[in-house]
């Protein structure tokens, strides 16, 4: 079976979203595999030759961030979410579409200006040139990943979050 082949049959999404969301996907578990490798060999360092990995935790601080930012935009663009519908019997259709609106624009909204934030502060962390303690990484990238898949995932949340809420069939 062919690379395309298996994303077509295995990804809901149509065009290009499937492609950004297999590659943000593929990201995300190369990170994880690099996680579980680091963490085997650190604790074998650790327990065999009483020598661990320098800067480990470093390595997973920054390879959590990176793996949690690029699942963010797949799983809301996907409705991923925990969803609390315990008053959805009780309220009609309309109004939970409505609220669902409501929720879309102020998680959308909330994510892009917390994404604007960040991107100042990675902006001022390159600046004055903050690396991490032991590796001497340049943190200022790494929290311009984060402001930019922030953006991601408000862009995915007021587009096809709204397009969902509008064309769901409510009961």
């Amino acid at each position: 079976m062919s690379i395309v082949a298996w994303v077509n049959a295995h990804y809901d999404e149509r065009g290009p979203v499937r492609w950004l969301a297999f590659a943000l996907e593929v990201v995300a578990a190369a990170v994880l595999f690099f996680l579980m490798a680091l963490t085997c060999v650190d604790v074998a360092g650790r327990y065999l030759f009483s020598n661990s990995v320098d800067g480990a935790t470093e390595l997973t601080e920054i390879g959590l961030a990176i793996m949690i930012f690029a699942e963010m935009p797949v799983v809301t663009w996907r409705g991923g979410h925990i969803v609390v519908d315990i008053l959805d019997r009780v309220l009609g259709s309309k109004l939970v579409k409505a609220l669902g609106l409501l929720a879309a624009l102020v998680i959308s909204t909330s994510m892009y200006f917390l994404g604007v934030r960040i991107f100042e502060l990675a902006e001022r962390s390159l600046r004055r040139g903050v690396e991490t303690e032991y590796l001497g990484i340049p943190t200022g990238y790494i929290v311009e990943y984060i402001a930019v898949m922030s953006w991601f995932t408000a862009f995915g949340m007021i587009s096809y979050g709204i397009y969902r809420i509008l064309t769901s069939q409510t009961k």
